[in-house]
């Protein structure tokens, strides 16, 4: 197949409009949209093809709740190291979907993995938690070709979710993403709207 000027703009078009997103609507997701994101992951490259990701569709209300005693927990933590007009500034900022957002997926990687057989991890072992980290972008791209938002909840203690998701010993922590319907269409990330934090321009070195 040879790609085209038209699928460069697609590409271009959704690449601008991925958003981390924390406003969601609560309308539940077909299960159509579920299964086009769970093909997209097994779409994604991982080292020696190792496929190191392990995904929890997190449905158990209770579940969810301890989710979101551990992040306010987190968020309490993280407020209380800003000085004064920093943490005022960090306490208006959304930084979870989790109360509205319909699906929830907790994401570890397999840091053992009989899949690979070792190849391409031996010396950087850490290709394993980057093979996961494409698998979510490769999900996080198909959901915003279906018009979904993806929010990453990254306020949490990973030691503390794998004990609430009693995750074999094997499984890292990787993600929490909560996936649903955006409440609005922005085409400024929220940080930049806040006036948090604007892009810093990627730089490539010449050696």
């Amino acid at each position: 197949m040879k790609l085209t000027a038209d699928h460069a703009r697609a590409l271009e078009d959704i690449l601008r409009w991925r958003r981390d997103m924390r406003h969601f609507r609560p309308d539940p997701l077909s299960e159509d949209h579920m299964e086009r994101l769970r093909a997209a992951m097994d779409m994604a490259p991982s080292v020696g093809n190792a496929r190191p990701w392990r995904v929890i569709r997190v449905r158990d209300t209770g579940l969810r709740a301890r989710v979101r005693a551990e992040f306010e927990r987190c968020n309490a933590a993280a407020a209380a190291e800003y000085d004064n007009e920093t943490r005022a500034n960090y306490a208006r900022l959304k930084l979870a979907g989790l109360d509205v957002a319909p699906e929830h997926l907790a994401i570890f990687t397999e840091t053992e993995p009989p899949e690979g057989r070792g190849l391409g991890r031996r010396t950087m072992p850490q290709t394993l938690q980057q093979s996961t980290a494409m698998a979510i972008y490769t999900l996080w791209l198909t959901a915003r070709v279906d018009n979904l938002g993806v929010g990453m909840v990254s306020i949490l203690d990973p030691q503390r979710i794998e004990r609430i998701f009693d995750a074999p010993a094997s499984w890292s922590f990787t993600a929490y993403l909560c996936i649903g319907l955006p409440a609005f269409e922005d085409d400024t990330p929220l940080l930049h709207r806040a006036g948090w934090q604007e892009n810093t321009p990627t730089r490539w070195e010449e050696r």
